[in-house]
Formats: structure tokens, C-alpha cells, sequence
């Protein structure tokens, strides 16, 4: 029998008979103390947990869902975080309304309600026309399916509370390649 490794190895030799019993006792005897088992698999999760985490804030794509990936999505992020919407000051205001309201202020509550609302669905056109310029000029092949809403999910969000994190300022210019 040869040994060549095919495009599916499995890049490592086959472990002698003696390996394998090894292993297969080290397993049998691992599974009879079943908190020592937790113990390792639990240390092993929260150690791959925290690498997934940090690889998401980071903006790393091998960690990012599938909603995140690519240059297209990558640009978004970057396009929105590049500018100041008003959409991240929605929440403060609502708890600001609430407060108003609950103060006995109604009328001050209502009219910030109605003040914020305007504001958002102003800057939220101003957003996705701008978007639509700039992804039609730097990716014309592409795709640009459900972009827009992407973009408006991530301009609602408080900016500290992204993720993945922002990777640029706010101002800041854009690359032109992505």
C-alpha cells in the first residue's frame, strides 16, 4: 500500500496500534470522572469563546457571520461608522421622551418623539442614497442584496455597541479598494 495523500489527507501518519489502544484507554478512563471531563471541555469552550469574541471585535472575516462577510458588508460598516448618524442618538432621546412623559410633560415628550422620528427616517434617507452612490461606483458586479438595511441596523446601533467594532474614525476618509 502506498502512502501518497491525496488533495483530502489528512496531513498527519496513521498512530501504530499501541498509540491507538493508548488514546482509546486515556478517553475510556477521562469518561469514568465525569467533572474532570467538564472540567477540560469547559476550560477548552472558554478559551475557544474568547478567541471567537476577540476575532469578532477585531472584524477578522474568519470569525464574522455570514451577515458580515465580505468587502461589500466590510465597506458598509466602514461607511457608516465613517459618518455621524443620527440614528445613534435614538436611544438616549426614546429614554429621554419617556422621562418627559413620565414627568407629567406629555406635550415636551411627544414633540422629542416626533423631533427624533423625523430626524431618523431624514438621516436614513440621506444614508442610503449616499450608500447606493458609493456602492454603485467602487462595486459595480457586485451584489448589493439587503445592504441597505444592514447599513440601517448599523446606524441605529449606539457606536461603543457595534460589532463588529468600528474600524475607522468618525470623518475619516475611506480606501478606495476593498
Amino acid at each position: 500500500m502506498g502512502s501518497t495523500l491525496g488533495a483530502n489527507g489528512k496531513g498527519r501518519p496513521t498512530p501504530t496500534r499501541k498509540e491507538a489502544e493508548a488514546a482509546a484507554r486515556a478517553r475510556a478512563k477521562a469518561s469514568l470522572d465525569p467533572k474532570a471531563a467538564r472540567r477540560g471541555s469547559g476550560a477548552t469552550r472558554a478559551e475557544r469563546s474568547r478567541e471567537v469574541r476577540a476575532g469578532i471585535k477585531a472584524g477578522d472575516e474568519r470569525y464574522l457571520t455570514a451577515r458580515d462577510r465580505g468587502p461589500v458588508r466590510r465597506f458598509v460598516r466602514d461607511f457608516v461608522d465613517s459618518r455621524l448618524n443620527l440614528g445613534e442618538f435614538a436611544i438616549p432621546l426614546l429614554f429621554a421622551s419617556l422621562m418627559f412623559s413620565a414627568a407629567g410633560y406629555a406635550r415636551a415628550g411627544t414633540g422629542i418623539m416626533n423631533a427624533l422620528l423625523l430626524m431618523v427616517v431624514v438621516d436614513s434617507v440621506v444614508l442610503r442614497w449616499r450608500l447606493r452612490r458609493e456602492l454603485r461606483s467602487r462595486f459595480p458586479g457586485e451584489s448589493t442584496k439587503g445592504v441597505t438595511f444592514y447599513a440601517f441596523m448599523r446606524a441605529l446601533q449606539l457606536r461603543f455597541l457595534r460589532l463588529p467594532k468600528s474600524q475607522v474614525r468618525l470623518g475619516q476618509r475611506l480606501p478606495e479598494r476593498y
